[in-house]
């Protein structure tokens, strides 16, 4: 049974604010609760209808109307885990590193988190703009891949005026990245879904680059998350 004052928590966690202030996230789904427990992740509590983690420790049962009352879904599946907010993780200083300039949709970065895996990418750096990587939906859309991928929030400039690793930047009017050849160890930064990469942060791009358009209708762009992938693709393909 879930207790008045744990469904306040849990609820509570929907907004970043509280998720700093507890240290907390929300997880949902089999699958997603699976991948995190697996990991090096420390879990907190987790809501389960019968028949499912009946091993954990920290396992507390609920009917269907409860898991609905503490869920973030139209449709809550099965169970829900809330697990500590891990500290920052270490950045390696090799391979490719994706930087995010005020993405601001859940699904957007959830997406290129999970593809961020798939693709073998360590490092995904954020502006301090950018949707919180634990925001729910975010972590709904990493199916699991936010326990491979370290991500962490920076003030941009002063990281990119660091940087040890050629900068290349997204950009409708960049040169083709199709026939390119792409260095391994190279920071990608892709922009604000509306607005794209900033002005302030387009000062420290060193290589301007885009995706060709082949069809005929004046397409305005790509969705950030999907311009990601193919440019994600081709650095891996050029090495």
């Amino acid at each position: 049974m879930v207790s008045k004052s744990q469904i306040k928590l849990i609820t509570s966690l929907a907004q970043k604010k509280y998720r700093q202030q507890h240290g907390l996230f929300v997880v949902e789904g089999l699958k997603g609760i699976e991948e995190f427990l697996d990991s090096s992740l420390s879990l907190h509590s987790l809501y389960a209808l019968p028949g499912y983690f009946e091993t954990e420790k920290s396992r507390i049962e609920v009917d269907d109307r409860e898991l609905k009352k503490i869920s973030f879904l139209k449709t809550p599946q099965k169970a829900l885990a809330v697990f500590h907010i891990p500290e920052a993780g270490e950045e390696l200083n090799q391979g490719l590193t994706l930087v995010l300039d005020e993405v601001r949709d859940p699904g957007n970065l959830g997406t290129i988190i999970r593809y961020c895996d798939w693709y073998g990418i360590k490092n995904v750096i954020c502006s301090n703009q950018t949707v919180d990587c634990y925001n729910p939906k975010v972590v709904q859309a990493t199916m699991g891949s936010l326990t491979r991928v370290t991500v962490n929030y920076k003030d941009l400039e002063h990281y990119l005026r660091s940087a040890q690793h050629p900068v290349y930047g997204a950009f409708m009017d960049g040169a083709s990245v199709y026939g390119q050849t792409l260095p391994q160890d190279a920071i990608l930064i892709l922009g604000n879904e509306a607005n794209g990469i900033s002005k302030e942060v387009e000062a420290l791009v060193q290589h301007r680059i885009a995706i060709p358009r082949f069809g005929t209708h004046e397409t305005e762009s790509l969705n950030v998350a999907v311009a990601g992938a193919i440019l994600v693709s081709e650095f891996k393909r050029s090495g």
